[in-house]
């Protein structure tokens, strides 16, 4: 079976609980950010769908970064773990767990 980008990413929130993805991505020329925690997405920056059949994440956007950021999210003083990370180079953490 093969997953969306944003399954992958729920995936990992998933198996991972203790951390929150901030993606920032464009999306149809649009900038945004996405938190992801223990599988579930929601924009920080536009309203999310309540059906969540309807993917934050979609497959053509363009993921900018990735930060890892440790759990419970404070969006005033977030404690990262890791910053800057990019579609490639999260590669090995998906693969740690499976996804």
């Amino acid at each position: 079976m093969t997953y969306s980008i944003a399954q992958r990413l729920e995936r990992y929130t998933a198996k991972r609980p203790h951390e929150v993805l901030i993606v920032t991505v464009e999306i149809l020329g649009e900038a945004d950010q996405i938190a992801i925690f223990k599988g579930f997405s929601s924009s920080l920056m536009r309203p999310t769908a309540k059906d969540p059949d309807v993917p934050v994440l979609p497959d053509d956007a363009t993921i900018i970064s990735i930060d890892r950021v440790a759990s419970p999210y404070n969006p005033a003083a977030p404690r990262y773990i890791e910053q800057g990370l990019t579609w490639e180079t999260i590669q090995p953490l998906l693969s740690e767990v499976g996804v």
